[in-house]
């Protein structure tokens, strides 16, 4: 249906990508990924005939047809939500093109499996479009924008209305109505909220055409490609597979690599010594000769780069008590919109809490009101005792001197650190080598995300609030900032439609909708299991509109409800070994000053110029003994700890083990 033939962009002096090729059928599944600037939306540009590219060819079997979803897009005209998307086509066309296709495809295919699938989906088309003389447009319309979270009041609303997110989310409805051969997905899940991406991921699933989808939704690309279509430093991989497994292919790839590289550097280091001890000699001519010519023949290994796990600690917040912050009664509005009436809730100490709910339910207006940044009508908001918040979102951006460089930035929000850990703080959010001293006007938007949160986990804070912090954040630097949330020790509270960011640091869900909150103790999973089985007793709320939770198969239920056990004794095991191990690295330390003054005292002790001094080698020798008294109670204590962490751990072990066994 679409090849792509040795194509190669540069901008300017920079290539983005050469030598690409590649192959696209009726159904596949493709993931293209990379780096924020690698080249994705050109690649999308050139097969959308937007862009030429330097080299190459870009061929499309005659009659297919292409629909492309950019990032950026404006109102073309003041057209009614619905007829926009359902006026964009007659379905007896998309399915006549489809047909079409698909017979072309059967003509050229040797496979058999391949065969009997493209007859089966012709069948299928064919009855479709025996049936088309009554296809409702208007009602596949409603229930592809209903499933993309619009509300029916919102059908009858120009688009000139609605915010580009909306807008977005409006070309995608209509892309997909289309019925169209290709559809060519620049970020489709940027602006969709967690139910509306679950919907979209189920809807692309059974879609009848082939995807090309740039995203750095990871559980998205788990869920929906095949393929995985990577550019990294300008060369293009292939694999066969969901994004999880290209991860773990490439990282067998690079252990194999490091192994071979190590092997040839031996060698290398082998045939340069012999070269260097016998250059200078006659006799040995030939074989130096005989090995530079090897040397210089002799391909390099390169070991292929992959996200790093980040290494930096940052400062422990202060202590804090056990309520981290109460709402009581609170009651908020904006102009006629009431968007909590009588809102009570309370987070605790070692909270990590995800905020979710379609949008506009008041995530964020919820969020802001914990942050402070908010007012709000009536009742009371309360901290608890030594609580700092730190609150992050896009305007945080904004605030950022653009005069400055990253690392003057990072400066400001911690003044009384050196500037060489200021720039490992950098090097742990990505800033490498002379990137430090980039100034903030010339950093992209994902370098801008990376800075400003690295600055506010350096102010410290023991309450932080994030929306949306993975706005223009790629798979690398999300995974940066899950690795640095891990490593923070205070209370957090976030939104976000990552779900893998959710499952990985979650330990608690508020479920938000209509303005009234859930609390969900437990991980995303478990979440969703709850969520599932709560909701299979409720009326559907919009007739023809499947949610993602009703169609979970009993399989998919047993999964998630052990996957709840499995956080429910995770969290449990955590909370307990948390304080244990506290004091432990406690007791390290004071180990660690007590064995240093003990070595201090000896070496007095064992000095002849004290020797005279009879009273001060008494009280000296005395303190000596105190100190070794007060390291062996320390140590047994520190004895007792270990065993008591390594009895919850067996403990742990064994209560996974026994729900391994059902």
């Amino acid at each position: 249906m679409l090849t792509i033939s040795n194509i190669s962009k540069s901008h300017g002096d920079r290539t983005l990508f050469s030598g690409v090729n590649l192959n696209v059928g009726p159904r596949d599944r493709i993931a293209v990924i990379g780096p924020n600037g690698s080249g994705k939306t050109t690649l999308f540009e050139i097969i959308a005939g937007k862009v030429r590219p330097d080299n190459g060819s870009v061929s499309i079997r005659t009659g297919t047809t292409i629909g492309y979803l950019e990032q950026d897009i404006t109102p073309s005209c003041g057209r009614r939500l619905l007829d926009h998307v359902a006026n964009a086509f007659t379905v007896e066309e998309g399915l006549a093109r489809r047909m079409h296709v698909l017979h072309e495809e059967l003509s050229e295919t040797a496979d058999a499996k391949s065969s009997r699938d493209l007859l089966r989906e012709l069948g299928e088309s064919q009855h479709k479009f025996e049936a088309a003389g009554g296809y409702n447009a208007d009602y596949e319309a409603k229930i592809i924008l209903a499933g993309l979270g619009f509300a029916e009041s919102d059908f009858r609303r120009p688009l000139t209305e609605f915010s580009g997110g909306w807008l977005m989310r409006a070309e995608l409805a209509r892309l997909l109505l289309a019925n169209l051969d290709l559809l060519l997905l620049d970020e489709p899940t940027n602006h969709l909220d967690l139910e509306s991406c679950i919907w979209f991921e189920d809807y692309l699933r059974s879609y009848q055409g082939a995807v090309l989808v740039t995203s750095h939704d990871r559980a998205f690309l788990n869920r929906v490609v095949g393929k995985v279509f990577a550019i990294e430093d300008g060369k293009v991989i292939s694999h066969r597979g969901s994004y999880d497994s290209f991860v773990e292919a490439r990282q067998k790839e690079r252990e194999v690599a490091e192994a071979t590289a190590k092997r040839q550097a031996l060698k290398l280091k082998k045939q340069m010594k012999f070269i260097e001890r016998f250059r200078a000699k006659n006799t040995k001519a030939t074989q130096v000769k005989s090995r530079v010519k090897q040397l210089a023949k002799m391909e390099r290994v390169v070991v292929p780069r992959v996200g790093k796990k980040m290494s930096f600690s940052f400062p422990d917040p202060v202590r804090i008590g056990k309520d981290v912050i109460t709402l009581e009664h609170i009651r908020k509005s904006y102009d006629a919109n009431v968007v909590y009436h009588d809102l009570n809730l309370g987070l605790h100490r070692g909270d990590r809490v995800a905020l979710v709910g379609p949008n506009g339910a008041g995530k964020t207006t919820l969020l802001r009101i914990l942050a402070g940044v908010l007012p709000f009508d009536g009742g009371v908001r309360r901290l608890g005792h030594n609580v700092t918040t730190a609150y992050y979102a896009q305007h945080q951006l904004e605030l950022l001197d653009p005069l400055k460089t990253a690392v003057e930035e990072l400066q400001f929000a911690a003044p009384d650190e050196t500037e060489e850990k200021l720039r490992g703080v950098l090097g742990a959010f990505l800033f490498g080598g002379d990137d430090v001293y980039k100034r903030v006007s010339v950093l992209s938007g994902g370098e801008k995300s990376r800075l400003a949160i690295a600055k506010m986990l350096m102010q410290s804070a023991n309450f932080l609030l994030m929306d949306e912090p993975t706005n223009h954040l790629d798979i690398p630097s999300r995974e940066v900032l899950t690795d640095a949330l891990e490593a923070y020790s205070g209370t957090l509270c976030f939104i976000t439609h990552d779900r893998t960011l959710i499952r990985q640091i979650a330990n608690k869900i508020i479920d938000i909708r209509n303005g009234e909150l859930k609390v969900f103790p437990g991980d995303y999973d478990g979440y969703l299991y709850w969520k599932g089985v709560s909701e299979k007793s409720e009326p559907e709320e919009q007739p023809g509109v499947e949610t993602a939770a009703r169609r979970e198969d009993s399989a998919r239920d047993k999964l998630r409800q052990r996957k709840r056990i499995e956080g429910e004794l995770r969290n449990q095991y955590y909370r307990q070994k948390a304080p244990i191990e506290k004091r432990i690295a406690e007791i390290e330390a004071e180990l660690s000053d007590l064995e240093e003054q003990v070595r201090q005292l000896e070496t007095l002790l064992s000095s002849p110029e004290h020797y005279g001094d009879g009273g001060w080698f008494s009280e000296t020798y005395q303190k000596l003994g105190r100190l070794n008294d007060t390291i062996k109670a320390l140590t047994e204590e520190w004895g007792r700890l270990l065993e008591e962490v390594e009895k919850l751990q067996k403990g742990f072990e064994e209560a996974n083990r026994k729900l391994d066994l059902g």
